[in-house]
């Protein structure tokens, strides 16, 4: 019972800022024009004050371990490997497959990842997880360049991409916290507090945020590709990397971090690349929308048998 209660009370605060978000749309508060100019609010300038400040105040240079950040990247990099060998043997449509597999190894990392991290370790998981948001995110970006690239007919200026991808905010704000970590630099007190204000609406915002931007639009004709998405997203992958950490040794706070690297939906912004790469985005879309809604559950499963079996 108290594993139950224990898994209830990491999942639910989640589930419930989403379900916020969903009501609020609903009430009409939110928009759509208003939640687009949220949405890039939030990842223009508060998630990278977010990773910034995790960086800076975790010190992540006294702390960073180069064999798990490869480990990590291996996992990633792995996953996406095998799935560029046995999606587009399945499947013909070529507007499909980059989306297909960016729907199975794209995870929203950093919307998930911290809290889940924060609620079941406190600093210390935030400390580590966002460590790896740090190399991870520019892996996950320059993955689904390459991936949609190489699955359509409209080829993209990769010089263009590149720098596009370097001047993402996320990645900037993650670069910066490195940078003041590694040299150790001292803010002044006034700013240091006002980062770390800024800072704690991040989380909370996003999960609002995303909930009131789930919609449902003609999700039946692609039911298919949507259960088998969800099924190796949210269960196969999650379960076979967490199996593979445990072989490796890890334990505790760094499992936890591995595990919310691979476990959470698909990134919201694959739904924004498939647009832009012009691949079936509506496909893309109906993949976010049902893994954000599915993730809270499959998440609670898996936390809980981590939890019982001391794992956590």
């Amino acid at each position: 019972m108290n594993n139950l209660i224990f898994s209830l009370n990491v999942v639910l605060p989640l589930v419930i800022l989403m379900f916020l978000g969903v009501f609020l749309r609903r009430m009409k508060i939110f928009d759509g024009d208003f939640l687009k100019e949220l949405n890039s609010f939030i990842f223009k300038v508060l998630l990278p004050i977010h990773l910034f400040n995790n960086i800076y105040t975790g010190r992540i240079s006294e702390k960073v371990n180069l064999f798990y950040i490869v480990f990590a990247a291996i996992l990633v990099l792995g996953t996406i490997g095998i799935l560029l060998i046995i999606i587009p043997k399945y499947e013909k449509d070529i507007r499909n497959k980059g989306v297909l597999i960016q729907g199975l190894y794209r995870s929203n990392f950093i919307l998930f990842g911290m809290p889940l991290c924060a609620n079941i370790f406190g600093d210390e998981g935030l400390t580590v997880v966002t460590t790896l948001i740090a190399f991870i995110i520019p892996i996950y970006n320059f993955a689904a360049v390459i991936i949609l690239d190489l699955f359509t007919d409209d080829r993209q200026n990769y010089r263009e991409t590149i720098l596009k991808i370097l001047s993402n905010p996320l990645i900037i704000g993650s670069f910066v916290g490195i940078m003041a970590s590694v040299f150790q630099i001292q803010l002044p007190s006034a700013l240091s507090k006002s980062i770390g204000d800024v800072a704690k609406t991040a989380t909370p915002l996003a999960l609002i945020a995303l909930g009131g931007q789930i919609e449902i639009n003609n999700i039946w004709k692609n039911t298919k590709y949507l259960v088998f998405v969800s099924a190796g997203k949210l269960f196969i992958i999650p379960g076979l990397a967490t199996l593979i950490s445990i072989a490796f040794g890890y334990r505790g706070v760094e499992l936890c971090a591995l595990f919310s690297m691979m476990a959470p939906s698909t990134a919201v912004s694959s739904y924004t690349m498939a647009q832009q790469y012009d691949c079936n985005h509506e496909l893309a879309g109906q993949i976010v929308f049902f893994t954000t809604i599915i993730s809270p559950f499959s998440i609670f499963l898996f936390v809980f048998i981590l939890k019982t079996y001391g794992l956590f």
